[in-house]
C-alpha cells in the first residue's frame, strides 16, 4: 500500500467515525456504536472501500491499550481492590457457564463435532470491556462501584480467555489436551501479574523524580507512550501465542498493571493532571480507530440470513450469550437486583475479543463457513446490544 493511499484510509476512518459517532450521541444512541457502525459502512459489509490490514490492526491496537490506560488511573485502586471476590466469582462465572451451555448445546443439541462445539462455547466466554468502557464513561458512570467490579472481572476474564484460548487451539490442532503448554502459558502470564506492579511502580517514582527538569516539550506524552510500548514488548515475552500479543499487552498493563502507577500519582495532582492534558488528545485520536476496525472486522457477507437453521442457531447461541453472563453478576450480593443486572449486561458484549476466537477456528480450518458466520452475528448482536442497555437503565446505582 502506498503512503498516500493509507492517508486516505486513515482519513476516512478518522472523519466517519467522528460524524457518525456525533450523529449517534444527537439521537440519544451511545456513540461508541455509531464508530462501529462507520467500520461496517466503510468495510467490506457496506461499502468496501477499507479492508482490515496490519497497518490498522496496530493503530486499532494503541487504541485500545490507550483507552484502558485512561481508564487505570481514573480507577479509584482501593475500590477496585475491596470489589475483588466480587469480580473473582463474575468472572470465573463469566467464563464457566458459557463455556459449559454453549458446548454442551453444540455438541448435544446441534450434533457438531467435539472440537467445533469447544471453539463455540470459547467465542461465548468473550468479554469485550473496551466497548463497555467506554458506554461508562460516555454516561459519567466509570467511578461507580458497578464499574468497579466491572473493571476487575475484565481483567481476570480476559486472563483467563488468553489461557482458555491456547488450551482450545493446542486440543483443536492436536486433538489432545496439551496441559503442559497451557500451565506454561498460564504459569508466565501470573509471573507477569506479580512482577509487572514492582516495575510499574518503580517507573512511576522515575518520572514522578524527573518531572520539571526537562528542557524539551513533550516529557509527559513520550514518557508514557514510551512505557505502554515497552509493558506491549514484555507482554510478548509471556509465551502467549504471537497473535494475542498485543491483546495480551493490553490486559497487562493498562487494566490491571498501571493501576499502581495511576495510584502512585495520585500523591502528586499537578503530574496527574499534566498526564491527563497531554495524553486525553492522543487517547480521543487512537481509540476511534479501534472501534472502526471492530466494525471493519464484522464481515456482514458471510451471513445468509436465508438460512433457517442460521436463524435457530443464531437465536439459540444469543439467548445463551446473554443470559450466561448475566445469570454470572446474580452469585454476588449488591444492596439491590438492578446492581447485579448492571453487572451482567455490562460483560455482555463480545466485541473484538470474541472476533479473535472465531477468526482463530477459521484460519485453522476448525471452523465451517455457516458455523464462522453464525459466530459473527452473535457477535455483533452481543456488541451491539448491550450498550443500548446500559445507557436506558444505568441512571445510578442503588445506595
Amino acid at each position: 500500500m502506498e503512503a498516500h493511499d493509507f492517508f486516505l484510509i486513515l482519513f476516512l476512518i478518522l472523519i466517519v467515525a467522528r460524524i457518525l459517532g456525533e450523529l449517534f450521541a444527537r439521537l440519544g444512541i451511545p456513540s461508541v456504536l455509531g464508530e462501529l457502525f462507520a467500520g461496517v459502512l466503510l468495510g467490506s459489509s457496506v461499502l468496501g472501500v477499507i479492508e482490515p490490514n496490519e497497518i490498522l490492526k496496530i493503530l486499532a491496537e494503541i487504541g485500545i491499550i490507550l483507552l484502558l490506560f485512561e481508564v487505570g488511573i481514573e480507577t479509584d485502586f482501593a475500590r477496585l481492590k475491596n470489589a475483588g471476590m466480587k469480580s473473582l466469582v463474575v468472572a470465573i462465572l463469566g467464563v464457566v457457564l458459557p463455556l459449559g451451555t454453549g458446548l454442551l448445546t453444540s455438541y448435544y443439541l446441534f450434533g457438531l463435532a467435539f472440537d467445533i462445539s469447544l471453539f463455540i462455547g470459547g467465542t461465548l466466554t468473550a468479554t469485550s470491556i473496551g466497548i463497555t468502557l467506554r458506554v461508562l464513561r460516555d454516561i459519567h458512570m466509570e467511578n461507580t462501584n458497578i464499574a468497579q467490579i466491572v473493571i476487575g472481572a475484565a481483567v481476570i476474564d480476559d486472563i483467563i480467555g488468553i489461557i482458555l484460548l491456547v488450551f482450545i487451539y493446542d486440543f483443536s490442532v492436536s486433538h489432545e489436551a496439551n496441559f503442559r503448554h497451557t500451565l506454561s502459558v498460564a504459569g508466565m502470564v501470573l509471573m507477569f501479574l506479580v512482577l509487572a506492579p514492582v516495575l510499574a511502580k518503580t517507573l512511576s517514582y522515575l518520572i514522578h523524580k524527573y518531572h520539571g527538569r526537562h528542557l524539551v516539550p513533550g516529557y509527559i506524552p513520550t514518557i508514557i507512550i514510551s512505557l505502554i510500548l515497552l509493558f506491549a514488548y514484555f507482554s510478548h515475552l509471556v509465551g502467549a501465542p504471537a497473535i494475542l500479543g498485543s491483546f495480551a499487552a493490553g490486559v497487562a498493563l493498562s487494566r490491571r498493571f498501571f493501576l499502581p502507577f495511576g495510584a502512585f500519582l495520585n500523591t502528586n495532582e499537578i503530574l496527574l493532571g499534566e498526564v491527563r492534558k497531554n495524553m486525553t488528545p492522543i487517547i480521543q485520536i487512537f481509540t476511534p480507530i479501534f472501534f472502526v476496525m471492530v466494525g471493519l472486522s464484522m464481515d456482514l457477507r458471510v451471513i445468509d440470513f436465508s438460512s433457517a437453521s442460521f436463524w435457530v442457531m443464531s437465536v439459540s447461541f444469543i439467548s445463551l450469550a446473554f443470559i450466561t453472563k448475566f445469570i454470572g453478576a446474580f452469585f454476588i450480593i449488591q444492596s439491590c437486583a438492578r446492581n447485579n443486572a448492571l453487572i451482567g449486561i455490562s460483560m455482555i458484549p463480545r466485541g473484538e475479543v470474541g472476533l479473535i476466537f472465531a477468526e482463530m477456528g477459521r484460519v485453522n480450518g476448525i471452523l465451517p463457513n455457516e458455523i464462522y458466520a453464525m459466530l459473527i452475528f452473535v457477535i455483533i448482536a452481543t456488541t451491539v446490544i448491550p450498550p443500548f442497555l446500559l445507557k436506558k437503565y444505568f441512571k445510578g446505582e442503588c445506595a
